[in-house]
């Protein structure tokens, strides 16, 4: 669960002074209503949205669970309570529950699209994330069936282009060894060669980035002609997409990672409907 503050800066920009129509229009009253799906896929985001409305006083009844296969007009979440603050949050929550489903639904598409060819493959995201969103994105990705990989540059060292830019890869990874046993070392390459050296140096994790399933193919042929294909776990990276998924899921490669799980989101459509005379009544 995302921390309730965090949520709050939501609702912060959307209203930072208040909810000027609502307050000027509609009166202090109670009501019901109800968050429906519109469209088909995996939903996400029913959590933070619950504890949105919770936190303004919305009583919330959740039917159904967060990573859970939906189809167009089944009910998500019933809401009672006042009515200036269902207006208050519903757009955030929406918003919430739309990019988040969106990301939870490409996920589980791309999974199974690999588990079909490769089921121990496991499709990872990135950190192409929207600045500011990165816990619900990667929380939506693990919803979804993926693997969140690193949530910030201190979770582990993985050693790219520019780095190797400014110093050698072996020394790169040396380097990275002797600062700490607790991390582990992921090395990016763009060549069958520089995976083998980056293997027999001591990497963890060799990311194969950029390179056409046959290319990754012969890199892991490579790397088990030299006894160190079972030394290390083997990502592939960079414009992985749509058909070519189960063309790299039998490339013999451990982790698909996508960036666009979560740079290139199509929104899940989800609708708040309020009940008209459905248990309106006064506030004291």
């Amino acid at each position: 669960m995302i921390p309730i503050d965090d949520l709050l800066r939501f609702i912060r920009e959307d209203a930072p002074w208040g909810d000027a129509t609502s307050e000027a229009v509609v009166p202090d009253v109670a009501c019901r209503a109800v968050i429906r799906a519109k469209d088909t896929g995996t939903v996400a985001g029913l959590e933070e949205a619950r504890a949105l409305f919770e936190h303004f006083g919305v009583t919330v009844r959740q039917r159904i669970p967060d990573g859970r296969a939906v189809a167009p007009g089944e009910t998500l979440l019933e809401l009672d309570g006042p009515a200036r603050a269902v207006l208050l949050v519903e757009r955030t929550a929406l918003n919430i529950i739309g990019r988040m489903s969106g990301i939870a639904t490409r996920t589980q598409e791309a999974v199974e699209a690999v588990r079909a060819v490769s089921p121990d493959v496991r499709v990872a995201a990135t950190r192409k994330t929207a600045p500011g969103l990165r816990m619900l994105d990667k929380k939506a990705v693990v919803l979804g069936g993926g693997d969140p990989h690193r949530y910030s540059l201190s979770d582990m060292v993985l050693i790219k282009d520019n780095h190797l830019a400014l110093v050698p890869l072996a020394e790169a990874i040396r380097k990275a060894k002797a600062r700490s046993r607790y991390r582990a070392v992921e090395v990016e390459v763009e060549t069958a060669q520089d995976a083998v050296e980056a293997a027999a140096a001591g990497a963890d994790v060799v990311l194969l980035d950029n390179m056409s399933p046959e290319a990754v193919r012969e890199t892991v042929g490579a790397l088990a002609a030299r006894g160190l294909r079972e030394r290390v776990t083997l990502e592939v990276s960079g414009g992985v997409a749509g058909g070519a998924l189960a063309r790299y899921a039998a490339t013999g490669i451990d982790i698909i990672s996508m960036g666009a799980l979560t740079h290139t989101v199509r929104n899940f459509d989800v609708s708040l409907d309020i009940l008209k005379g459905a248990g309106i009544v006064r506030l004291p």
